[in-house]
């Protein structure tokens, strides 16, 4: 319990209570009879000179002490007596102070954080969590959340010093301090932190607890479409968006690797606005979103040791030179394979959560015992016609609901750039429509942003995507020219690409009645520019489909990879990635991707061998209607 000493006469002495008063505190606030948490001041060799507000002090008698104390130590005293002269008598009571109910006395109002900027300029008292501790050139800045939200409370020793260094990350505290604004950020400029302890911590801590499961639970919003195949996966977008929710209300730190092509971005860029306002809503500090939230893109399609590593380095120096606290990995686009799983097991070497939003084809059984929550069509008979744009659209929905005018068009740009066949793309396309964007302008827009992903290689490119994608663009003029631009050099580059590769396509009928094409893209395509291998081999298969009408294969391959595309012709890409790991040996083979796109990957001196197998694999395989592109529908993954 906490209670207040403005206007009280001093402290009602409790059976069991022990006070902790704040630093304002004076005579006025204390009462014969009463504990009191006190801190040595001084040793003498008559006893212990102790400290229970900067403003009161006074002796404990050797006699009355219990054991031996240095300067700094705690422990608890009884207030025997108030002398004429002012002066006070101490005796220390034996009791554990982590197991005694502490009371709090403070003047000043308490506070919520989400009402502190009606107290700028006032003393107030905050009760919460340690959620992060940094250690600046000046002050220390203890972040404490109360379940309404986060304040930084600066609280200054000396210059570079840790202040109050017994205080830890999660511990349950009470903040006595002068509100105030600083760079147009509310702060607390700290007089007093005290850890609570016994029932008091326990009281505090069940009203954080509550207010904060109050506070996670994402929005019950309505899909942008009516579509029952979609409706398997809410529950589980829902407990995606929950997780986020909870880590951004923790100030973890959240880290997004998507795939870096047109659905990727699709998906991760809606949550990335999603989260940046939620992380500004909660959190006084102007700097969080920055500091909480980073989107990374990823060139393969699953989680390479390479990103990993890095991630990893920037987060244990995040962790050492900032206080904070390891970061929560959330994996859109990819992360459902079994390649993923090396570094999935590095990251739980530092109990690291997961989640992945993906629709490519999944192992269920290698990344499941890895992964906090996995969303996937294909865990609930769905395939990869529902993009990871689309379900991505309605989980950052369920972060903020308020961003829902801007994303309209976003799941038909994620269908086209995927190759969608879904039902709802009809839906999707009308959805864009009634928000001004034609089908033609979502293709250039899904053109432009994979002609900006392939430039910006690593970088998120955070400004210039959310201009191409139009969301929380103030320029719309900028929006149209700046797309047109950038998907006019694609159409550009790739017409260039294919005409010089064209002459050394290789064409083989397959006794299935499909054609089979075959492009060395080593040799017989322009290297380190854009399109890449597989842009090239996506859009060389897309001119085949599109020239015969006919059920189509393109194997665009390299010294050792080869990436895949089929339409009208029933393949499992993963399941012949396992089988030739099997039929080969020695060969290195690897990779996977959609059923009917993919790329695998193996050792130079097998291309051959492999190959042959695949194309012979590939001629076994049954024709499928259902498979075949609408011609004019093109793309890229």
């Amino acid at each position: 319990m906490t209670r207040s000493a403005a206007g009280d006469s001093g402290t009602d002495p409790a059976e069991g209570v022990v006070y902790d008063l704040a630093a304002d505190c004076t005579h006025e606030d204390i009462e014969e009879g009463a504990r009191y948490l006190a801190t040595v001041n001084g040793v003498v060799k008559y006893g212990v000179f102790v400290d229970i507000s900067d403003h009161v002090s006074g002796l404990v008698h050797e006699s009355s002490l219990i054991g031996d104390y240095d300067v700094g130590d705690d422990l608890v005293v009884d207030l025997v007596e108030i002398r004429e002269n002012g002066d006070l008598g101490f005796e220390e009571v034996d009791v554990d102070i982590d197991a005694v109910d502490v009371e709090a006395v403070v003047h000043g109002d308490d506070a919520r954080v989400e009402d502190l900027d009606e107290h700028v300029g006032d003393t107030v008292h905050l009760e919460g969590d340690v959620v992060q501790i940094k250690q600046t050139a000046g002050p220390t800045i203890f972040a404490v959340r109360d379940g309404t939200g986060v304040v930084p409370c600066a609280a200054f020793e000396e210059a570079g010093v840790r202040a109050y260094p017994d205080i830890e990350l999660d511990d349950t505290v009470r903040i006595t301090g002068d509100v105030e604004t600083r760079e147009g950020s509310v702060q607390i400029e700290t007089d007093n932190l005290v850890r609570l302890r016994g029932a008091a911590a326990e009281e505090v801590r069940e009203r954080v607890d509550a207010a904060l499961e109050e506070r996670a639970e994402p929005a019950d919003v309505e899909p942008l479409i009516e579509w029952p195949a979609f409706e398997k996966l809410r529950d589980d977008l829902a407990a995606v968006a929950r997780q986020l929710r909870v880590a951004v209300l923790d100030s973890r730190p959240i880290r997004l690797r998507h795939h870096a092509d047109g659905d990727g971005m699709c998906a991760s860029v809606p949550v990335q606005l999603a989260l940046d306002n939620f992380i500004a809503e909660v959190h006084e500090d102007g700097d969080a979103p920055q500091h909480l939230f980073k989107r990374l893109p990823s060139k393969a399609p699953y989680y390479e040791m390479e990103d990993v590593t890095r991630d990893l380095n920037f987060a244990l120096e995040d962790e050492e030179r900032h206080g904070q606290r390891l970061p929560l990995l959330f994996m859109v686009d990819n992360g459902s394979t079994e390649e993923d799983t090396p570094a999935y097991r590095a990251m739980a070497q530092y109990d690291i959560p997961i989640l992945v939003v993906d629709h490519h084809h999944p192992d269920p059984d290698a990344v499941g015992p890895l992964l906090e929550e996995h969303v996937n069509p294909y865990l609930h008979d769905e395939d990869y016609r529902i993009t990871t744009g689309m379900m991505c659209v309605e989980l950052a929905r369920m972060i903020d609901p308020t961003i829902t005018d801007q994303l309209e068009h976003v799941p038909a740009v994620a269908g086209l750039s995927d190759r969608s066949k879904a039902d709802a793309m009809d839906d999707y396309l009308a959805l864009a429509d009634d928000a001004g964007y034609s089908e033609a302008d979502l293709r250039d827009i899904g053109e432009a942003m994979d002609y900006a992903a392939h430039w910006l290689r690593y970088n998120s490119g955070d400004n210039l995507i959310n201009d191409v994608l139009n969301l929380d663009c103030d320029d719309p003029e900028r929006h149209e020219e700046l797309v047109e631009f950038l998907s006019t050099r694609a159409q550009r580059d790739v017409d260039e690409q294919l005409d010089d590769a064209e002459p050394h396509v290789e064409h083989e009928p397959l006794d299935n009645g499909a054609h089979l094409y075959r492009l060395d893209v080593e040799n017989h395509a322009r290297r380190f520019t854009y399109p890449a291998p597989g842009k090239t081999t996506g859009e060389l298969h897309d001119r085949k489909v599109t020239e015969t009408g006919d059920p189509v294969i393109t194997i665009g391959y390299g010294p050792d990879f080869a990436v895949l595309r089929s339409d009208g012709v029933r393949l499992d890409i993963p399941n012949m990635v396992t089988e030739l790991q099997d039929e080969i040996p020695g060969a290195g083979v690897s990779g996977g991707g959609h059923l009917v796109v993919g790329s695998i990957k193996f050792v130079s001196g097998m291309r051959e061998p492999v190959i042959d197998a695949l194309v012979e694999k590939m001629e076994n395989a049954e024709l499928d209607e259902e498979l075949r592109s609408t011609l004019l529908r093109d793309g890229g993954e």
